[in-house]
């Protein structure tokens, strides 16, 4: 079975940690880790800036 493109797990995983950032009963729990969704979410932006750097550099497509 194919793996779908890179980009898109990296936009699917930003939207569900968004999706889980907003949510009520996430909101409630008052849940205060080391690294937050926040730190996840900056790591996926990373990883998405590098992949479109490659992407330019050596006409990776998806």
């Amino acid at each position: 079975m194919p793996h779908p493109p890179l980009y898109t797990l990296v936009d699917a995983a930003k939207f569900i940690l968004n999706e889980i950032a907003v949510h009520p009963d996430f909101k409630v729990l008052n849940y205060h880790p080391d690294l937050t969704i926040r730190d996840a979410q900056t790591a996926l932006s990373y990883l998405k800036s590098e992949l479109e750097s490659n992407c330019r550099h050596n006409n990776i497509s998806d």
